[in-house]
């Protein structure tokens, strides 16, 4: 009887130290997102905008995870995702030459809302996925998961934009990055799978040129900018 009580709790901790570490490895690229999103924000507001765009996104993954085998396979979704990510960082870099706490027209906060809800869900298919596997199908465990993403992207995402903002240098490098993830997302959809079927050379290759060109078109593009 004892043996039959401990399987199922040693069991339940095991897949709830499973989701903790999914959702601390995997918690970054979308941290990143949010922090790029909100960076210009003033500091209110952008822990406002940060905590309400991951809360939507995250409500928004609870109605995807019972559907994860199935997102993967729509296409276009990651190509889609995959070009607005590569918005997102060359918009992020026009705009660093602003001062991040000019002022803010209140449209500008649920503009980026709306970037990291939308952001978020078109790159967090793999997310969806192993949780869901990790729960094993556990509805509470899928929530329980789902809800833990929210402080510690929200947390990871404030700090990257403080560190952004006093080493600016740091926007540079968080578009870089994001332009490898936007090469991921665009190389793995069903679409481009299908017509081009890229090796995992070409697909290194890829990436390491969009970071170039992301960081390249935010900077000549910030040049041309009027003041």
């Amino acid at each position: 009887m004892a043996g039959e009580e401990l399987m199922p709790t040693s069991h339940l901790i095991l897949r709830v130290l499973a989701i903790v570490w999914i959702d601390l490895s995997l918690a970054g690229d979308n941290a990143l997102v949010i922090a790029m999103a909100v960076r210009s924000l003033p500091t209110r507001q952008r822990r406002i905008g940060s905590a309400l765009g991951a809360a939507a996104a995250v409500a928004l993954r609870v109605g995807l995870t019972f559907v994860a085998a199935q997102i993967l396979n729509v296409q276009y979704l990651k190509l889609s995702g995959g070009l607005f990510v590569l918005w997102i960082a060359v918009k992020v870099l026009v705009d660093a030459s602003d001062p991040p706490d000019a002022e803010i027209k209140p449209r500008q906060l649920l503009q980026a809302v709306w970037y990291i809800v939308f952001a978020d869900i078109t790159m967090s298919t793999d997310n969806v996925l192993a949780v869901a596997g990790a729960s094993g199908g556990n509805f509470e465990l899928m929530l329980f998961g789902l809800a833990l993403s929210i402080p510690f992207v929200i947390f990871s995402a404030n700090l990257l934009a403080e560190l952004m903002n006093r080493y600016p240098i740091l926007i540079y490098a968080g578009a870089g990055i994001l332009g490898q993830v936007a090469g991921e997302m665009i190389l793995t959809d069903r679409f481009t799978v299908g017509l081009l079927h890229p090796s995992d050379m070409t697909r290194h290759i890829v990436e390491g040129v969009l970071v170039v060109v992301v960081m390249a078109a935010g900077k000549l593009l910030s040049r041309k900018r009027p003041a």
